[in-house]
């Protein structure tokens, strides 16, 4: 039985990482490098706070300071969320656009996947990001 569910995880990633094929306008949204590292930054540190949390180890049943494994997930989960856009504006210099917020938020709840989720519906509905405020003289 473990064989089949195995073969079914497997087959589910690899049709999640498959292509569709898009005849219309290719709209290729470059994240800053900058961002990127911003995310992996905040990320390893929360995945080390959660073994420090854990007494660096995987598998530890129980309460550990006070957490049980749950309980560290979230905790170094919300604060990821906290500084990863905190993080990703010191790093760029200017105020995050909703899309960047959104997607290095989104990579503290689903490591890698979350931004390119974020990415994809923002190309999907163009009227999500606000447009840029005029100027007045």
């Amino acid at each position: 039985m473990r064989q089949w569910i195995l073969a079914g995880t497997v087959v589910a990633g690899l049709a999640l990482l498959c292509q569709t094929a898009d005849a219309g306008t290719r709209r290729h949204h470059t994240t800053d490098p900058r961002l990127q590292a911003a995310s992996f930054i905040v990320g390893t540190g929360s995945t080390a706070g959660y073994f420090a949390l854990r007494d660096w180890r995987l598998n530890s049943h129980g309460r550990l300071h006070g957490l049980t494994s749950a309980g560290a997930m979230t905790v170094t989960t919300m604060g990821c969320l906290a500084l990863s856009p905190i993080v990703g504006t010191v790093m760029v210099r200017r105020e995050l656009t909703f899309r960047e917020a959104y997607a290095l938020s989104a990579d503290c709840v689903i490591p890698f996947i979350g931004g390119w989720l974020v990415n994809r519906a923002f190309d999907a509905h163009p009227e999500w990001e606000p447009k840029p405020a005029k100027r007045r003289r």
